[in-house]
């Protein structure tokens, strides 16, 4: 590992080229380049993330930590080459003062050439991606909505805000309900004409799988909220015909019931970030089908005929705390391709 204490940009990107060649190329093989915003206190956690999917994609990880904005303008930087946090190439920069309100002055050289760029948001997401240069350059766009104080507004926001190319791991956090569900459907061809989900009431994956079954089968989910699990606890399907399929979270696994059939267990279990992150950085295009769920979860249509091009908006924290939320704001010269 290389520590950089108050140093530059030019600096990084000099130390980095240095530690490549003394490790021999390894990470000749780049797929992308993966920029993780987050917060301090949540650095390991996304280092111990970006391990996991580096060692699905390897990567050239890019940490951007912002901090004490109010502060003197400075750069830290820490560069390891195939060390503690697996194959990857990584960079953890830490940026005070308006340093960090234009990190993209330091990440921007850093990128690998020829391969596409995906910027994951490991804290709050932004209510406005184009306020972030970050994601307006990204190919492939993932936040959390988990992290948000209100995670099913904050999921709202991101269907008023969206381009094709985003996404969210609440998506992914709903990949085995949905497959469970789908799969009760191999051997039967009988339509739904109902559906309940059982789940607390600020569950943005229960607002996700409401979104998900409405657009795929033209119904109108019922949400029923409970207090008897911290997440989304079953979901029922009811079909023209009588029957019901049911899965049931129980612990690590899921209870499949199905009208006259036997109760069967299958795997349900609760995957680290790491492993969530890995499943998205498969797919670096639109995800249309996200994109519908999302759209019909906020009653917006169209989502993706939006176009995928955002432009920089400027806007200056600072400046909208003392005058409002419209201060500040601006475009950017040559606003770029997400």
């Amino acid at each position: 590992m290389i520590g950089l204490w108050d140093t530059t940009g030019n600096e990084v990107v000099k130390a980095l080229a240095a530690e490549r060649r003394s490790a021999g190329g390894v990470a000749s093989g780049l797929a992308l380049t993966l920029v993780a915003v987050v917060e301090e206190k949540k650095v390991r956690e996304a280092e111990a993330a970006a391990t996991i999917a580096a060692s699905a994609h390897p990567c050239r990880l890019l940490i951007v930590v912002r901090s004490d904005l109010e502060g003197r303008s400075r750069l830290d930087a820490e560069i390891v080459v195939g060390g503690r946090l697996g194959p990857a190439e990584a960079v953890v920069m830490r940026m005070y003062g308006r340093l960090a309100l234009h990190a993209e002055s330091v990440v921007m050289p850093l990128l690998a050439p020829d391969v596409p760029v995906v910027t994951w948001w490991h804290s709050e997401p932004p209510d406005v991606i184009a306020n972030d240069f970050l994601g307006v350059v990204a190919d492939r766009r993932i936040t959390d909505c988990k992290l948000d104080a209100d995670p099913v507004a904050a999921l709202r926001q991101r269907a008023r805000d969206y381009a094709p190319g985003d996404t969210d791991l609440t998506w992914t956090r709903i990949t085995l309900w949905r497959t469970l569900v789908a799969g009760a459907f191999d051997t039967t061809d009988e339509r739904v004409v109902g559906a309940t989900i059982v789940a607390p009431l600020n569950d943005p994956t229960a607002a996700l799988m409401q979104g998900w079954l409405k657009s795929r089968l033209g119904i109108d989910p019922v949400w029923e909220h409970t207090d008897r699990s911290p997440r989304m606890h079953s979901v029922e399907l009811q079909c023209a015909n009588g029957d019901c399929v049911r899965v049931t979270r129980d612990e690590g696994t899921a209870l499949f019931s199905r009208t006259g059939q036997e109760d069967r267990y299958m795997p349900l279990p609760k995957r680290p970030v790491g492993d969530e992150l890995a499943e998205e950085l498969r797919r670096l295009d639109a995800d249309q089908i996200y994109g519908e769920a999302l759209g019909a979860m906020a009653g917006i249509a169209g989502l993706d005929s939006k176009p995928a091009m955002r432009v920089h908006v400027w806007k200056d924290p600072m400046q909208a705390e003392r005058a409002g939320d419209g201060a500040g704001a601006f475009a950017g010269p040559g606003g770029s391709a997400a």
